[in-house]
């Protein structure tokens, strides 16, 4: 699996996607805006995985392998299995239109920065962004200096995209505090054109609910996790699991298209 993307802006830190990142300011990006474009979500292809929010689990589930990686177990969709194949996006850029798009990737150029010495969260735009344009917008951020709509919705989306980043870290501390989460490996065991099983060949590691654990808990404890929600994502967690077999089926369609004729 790819190493684990960051999931939260600072001023100075790097966040997956983003390449040039400014606060916004109707006195430097006044005639900015966005134009449309025909595949939108083409960035996506930069990476196999990325970063969800717990809300996100029961959608992005019947999508993706709902997997948790890197010291901090960020949840994230497994959407390729080498980090330079995301095997939902095509060729072309297009993102595959049955699949669940994350929140992660869908306020993008948006993204909100930590202003530390200020104590407050400000709204930035990744001006290298190929849908952001510098003059004659399809969509602009201002009008007379004032946030248009679109901006205010933009600047909403992230906001509630702040309250579920923050939210997915309970989530994931609870899991923490429960010892639920485990190592994990997936198998893939390929057929030889005999059809006898070949060499198993692992392709992802990774850390996921350990369902023996989680049947292990007390009564009362399953029933506080029932009453907050938390079993509802656990449960979509585990079953997202099932699309390995999804992935893989996919990975070897890519890669047959993408094989050289004889």
């Amino acid at each position: 699996m790819a190493q684990e993307p960051t999931n939260d802006a600072t001023l100075t830190g790097n966040v997956l996607f983003y390449k040039n990142p400014e606060p916004l300011n109707p006195e430097i990006h006044g005639g900015m805006g966005i134009k449309a474009t025909p595949n939108p979500h083409a960035f996506v292809a930069e990476t196999n995985v990325v970063p969800l929010t717990v809300s996100e689990f029961p959608a992005a589930s019947l999508s993706y392998p709902i997997v948790f990686i890197g010291d901090n177990y960020m949840p994230v969709a497994a959407m390729g299995l080498s980090s330079g194949q995301n095997v939902f996006v095509s060729p072309e850029g297009a993102f595959k239109g049955d699949s669940y798009l994350p929140a992660f990737a869908r306020r993008y150029p948006f993204v909100f920065a930590n202003d530390e010495q200020q104590q407050r969260l400000i709204l930035c735009v990744d001006i290298e962004g190929p849908m952001v344009v510098k003059s004659n917008p399809d969509v602009a951020f201002f009008e007379n200096g004032q946030a248009t709509p679109y901006l205010e919705n933009a600047m909403q989306f992230c906001q509630d995209f702040e309250n579920e980043r923050r939210r997915t870290e309970s989530f994931v501390q609870l899991l923490r505090d429960l010892d639920l989460l485990a190592p994990r490996e997936t198998v893939y065991r390929p057929q030889n054109p005999d059809g006898s099983a070949g060499e198993p060949q692992k392709i992802a590691e990774y850390f996921a609910v350990d369902d023996k654990k989680l049947g292990e808990l007390s009564g009362d404890k399953l029933v506080e996790l029932r009453d907050n929600g938390a079993l509802t994502h656990i449960y979509a967690h585990l079953n997202s699991l099932l699309a390995w077999d999804r992935l893989i089926a996919l990975t070897i369609e890519r890669n047959n298209a993408q094989a050289p004729a004889n």
